[in-house]
């Protein structure tokens, strides 16, 4: 019954889905029709699909997970998060929908030498949407080979086959597809989340006090076999001494100022047809997700007290906490709904992440890196784009297998975080807003922000092995090295490398004569919108 109802619910919404595509593929025979949808999305749409695209594995499954097994350090997540809109409303959204025309490079190149800055910009948005898609597929691999486990579908092959599907999307349908393949998936995501939450209040006969009361004594078992009762309102279950605190504020750095530097949610704003509807959809975006962060708290404490992270550790780890508590709580059905709700949820962001790659290999890379801006024969930029969404979901497959299911979604997405705040976000802030800023500047802190945050994380304890609640691959690698960079997301460093290697390249840069003259032209068409529906100028 389990399995057929899963199978059911799973092939239900790849049909939906795989009908949207074949709707959208005839949709989309021009370069603005596939890359931004004919920037047709109205401001609703917009936001719910910029809230499907942000609400990840990492939170769905991630997310909840951290919190039934760390608690209130698992729940800062949420709260990093949550904020992180803020910067994209108040810095980003307008700006660049203003500004640009399908990727983040073209603000950088309407006022800098284009071809340098897009080489870099192409570079860094592969990298991060990288991160982030490995991720989303350990997720789906996870989630599909514990599902259906009765019909002997591996790890690799959940993986391979959540891969294959996304490449579908967008491939043949490309943006529009993408969004509303989206949009589908964050209504069913926030219903399942608010009637889980229900659930877990249920449990608890809708009384605060008693659910917090559980909360303060979750017991589990260490390594060793001693029972363990905890308060999981405290804090340092996973940020410990000595270097906790610094441990969280480089992860809400990586968090709140990453978010504004996400390809993937980046593009989103070319959708639109104006500035206005870009801000109401940012508005739109922080409601739901807003919403859904704050339920994330019932999925993972009512993980932890209802379902026992004992339990959830023996059955799939971390990244089956909301899952497991849907089957204990409401029985296989529920189960099989909540997971199908999942399994969208990674088809959706992975999606959205492949259209970023693709996009920005195809458009800032291929054609105005390679050929100068000139598409040598229509259609080519598509093909191109088509092309490089088979090369990315390949590489990424292969990365997540290589990985395995050990390793916690939500802590992965934190370090594609990582890099977007320390490479993409200095480039874009200063672009937009410092006069003196120059091509030597933008290149430099892409690059130096680029290989900080790498360099941080691959002698950091998550790659040299000391936290094995944590590491990637921790099961199958085990402690080896001493971290040398003590902290797990690099945030507190590579952030400000980033942004020293913007004013460092700027002030050792050749001044550019017309500089002065393109920021004026940028700053008027930032704020204004005037000549944003025409090409970039080069």
């Amino acid at each position: 019954m389990h399995l057929d109802m899963t199978l059911v619910l799973f092939l239900s919404f790849i049909a939906i889905t795989l009908g949207i595509t074949a709707w959208a593929s005839r949709r989309s025979g021009s370069s603005a029709s596939f890359f931004a949808a004919n920037r047709s999305i109205t401001a609703w749409q917009n936001g719910v699909a910029v809230a499907g695209d942000y609400m990840s594995a990492a939170s769905f499954l991630g997310i909840a997970g951290l919190i039934a097994f760390f608690g209130y350090d698992g729940f800062l997540y949420s709260v990093g998060w949550l904020v992180a809109y803020l910067t994209v409303l108040l810095v980003v959204a307008e700006p660049l929908r203003n500004a640009g025309k399908y990727t983040m490079a073209d603000v950088l190149a309407y006022r800098l030498n284009p071809r340098p800055v897009r080489a870099m910009a192409s570079i860094s948005t592969l990298t991060v949407s990288t991160f982030y898609m490995i991720a989303q597929m350990i997720g789906a691999g996870s989630l599909v080979a514990l599902l259906l486990k009765g019909s002997h579908i591996s790890f690799t092959v959940a993986v391979s086959g959540v891969g294959i599907l996304m490449i579908v999307y967008v491939v043949f349908g490309g943006m529009l597809a993408t969004t509303w393949v989206q949009i589908i998936k964050a209504v069913l995501l926030i219903a399942g989340t608010v009637l889980l939450s229900i659930l877990v209040l249920a449990h608890f006969h809708f009384s605060f006090p008693e659910f917090f009361q559980a909360i303060s004594q979750v017991t589990y078992h260490a390594p060793d076999g001693k029972v363990i009762v905890k308060d999981f309102m405290t804090p340092g279950l996973r940020f410990k001494l000595p270097y906790g605190p610094l441990e969280l504020i480089s992860l809400g750095m990586a968090l709140i100022l990453g978010t504004a530097g996400l390809p993937h949610i980046l593009v989103r704003f070319y959708t639109v047809p104006d500035a206005k509807t870009a801000r109401y959809s940012v508005v739109w975006a922080m409601i739901i997700i807003g919403s859904f962060y704050i339920m994330t708290t019932f999925l993972g404490f009512g993980a932890a007290t209802i379902v026992g992270r004992d339990f959830i550790a023996k059955n799939g780890g971390t990244n089956m906490s909301a899952p497991l508590l849907a089957k204990v709580i409401a029985g296989d059905v529920f189960f099989a709904f909540i997971s199908a709700i999942a399994f969208a949820t990674i088809l959706a962001v992975v999606a959205g992440l492949t259209i970023s790659a693709s996009t920005s290999f195809a458009h800032d890379f291929w054609t105005n890196v390679l050929h100068n801006g000139v598409e040598r024969k229509p259609g080519e930029e598509r093909t191109v784009a088509r092309i490089a969404a088979f090369v990315v979901g390949a590489v990424s497959i292969g990365i997540a297998i290589l990985l395995g299911p050990t390793a916690n979604v939500a802590f992965l997405v934190a370090l594609a975080f990582a890099v977007a705040a320390s490479a993409n976000l200095p480039v874009i802030v200063l672009s937009i807003y410092w006069k003196r800023f120059n091509t030597a500047g933008a290149v430099c802190g892409l690059l130096f922000g680029l290989l900080g945050s790498i360099i941080l994380i691959l002698i950091g304890p998550s790659i040299m092995g000391m936290d094995a609640a944590t590491v990637v691959g921790a099961a199958r690698h085990p402690i080896q090295h001493a971290p040398i960079f003590p902290l797990e997301n690099p945030g507190i460093l590579s952030i400000p490398i980033g942004f020293a290697g913007a004013l460092l390249g700027t002030f050792l840069g050749a001044r550019d004569p017309n500089a002065v003259q393109r920021f004026e032209e940028l700053e008027v068409r930032a704020n204004t919108g005037l000549g944003s529906e025409k090409a970039t100028a080069h």
